[in-house]
């Protein structure tokens, strides 16, 4: 058991993270800070005093937009890609899942899928790897249907905010934080699609975006490369390329 875990926003993300972080007891103390800021630099400046304090932490981000700011997160504290990893692709994933268990009624148990890409309306997810109990989810849905279903994912974050009106969703974006302090904490190395920082693969570099990663004792341990139909490898050149667009918006 580690000795402390902090939450970083005490909002409705950060405080039900706490809560399930303590309800699981991975820790013997979960800290739950919080500053009034609104911008990258004010954020980036937050994790820089937790590096102050926690020189070996491993960091995990979610604020949006999620993969710029890992990448200020990464800037600011100096910390190698393996301790600054983000939060999206288990949340989008467990969407994507979720919708499928829903048109196929079907437990989401037995359904085997992954997102990648950007944390946004360009995100990715990989239809071609998508199975239910093994059998390919092509051919249990037509292709018309499971379009709609990849919409429904890429836009998930923005159908809660219409319901909402105010605030956004909280209690995926905890559950899926916790799953991946869970794997490395607990040393599971489970593969879970996770914001990390590309140097070659996918023929990306030099930015955060969402891939297969081992989570362990060591934080990211390793990015897993997997073929792309062409379709595939498209869009995720295309969620790529947004993310780049943000980060040149930002000035460090």
């Amino acid at each position: 058991m580690l000795t402390k875990i902090t939450v970083v926003g005490a909002g409705n993300v950060g405080a039900t993270t706490a809560q399930r972080l303590a309800e699981k007891q991975l820790a013997r103390k979960i800290v739950l800070v919080d500053v009034v800021e609104g911008i990258p630099q004010g954020k980036g400046l937050d994790q820089w005093q937790i590096k102050q304090n926690c020189p070996k932490a491993i960091v995990e981000v979610v604020s949006n937009p999620l993969d710029v700011m890992c990448w200020v997160t990464k800037q600011v504290t100096g910390f190698p890609r393996e301790r600054v990893i983000g939060m999206a692709g288990v949340l989008d994933t467990a969407r994507y899942r979720a919708f499928l268990a829903e048109a196929l009624d079907v437990s989401v148990k037995d359904i085997q899928a992954m997102v990648l890409g950007g944390h946004g309306d360009t995100m990715v997810p990989l239809v071609s790897y998508t199975t239910v109990s093994g059998i390919p989810v092509t051919q249990l849905l037509d292709k018309a249907r499971l379009d709609k279903i990849v919409d429904r994912t890429r836009n998930g974050g923005a159908e809660i905010v219409a319901f909402l009106k105010t605030g956004s969703a909280y209690y995926a974006p905890s559950s899926a934080v916790v799953q991946m302090v869970e794997s490395i904490v607990l040393d599971q190395k489970r593969l879970l699609p996770c914001a990390a920082w590309l140097e070659g693969e996918y023929g990306l570099s030099g930015m955060y975006c969402g891939v297969p990663c081992k989570l362990g004792k060591n934080g990211l341990e390793k990015i897993i490369e997997v073929q792309l139909s062409a379709d595939e490898e498209a869009a995720l050149k295309k969620s790529a390329d947004a993310v780049k667009e943000t980060m040149a918006a930002v000035k460090l």
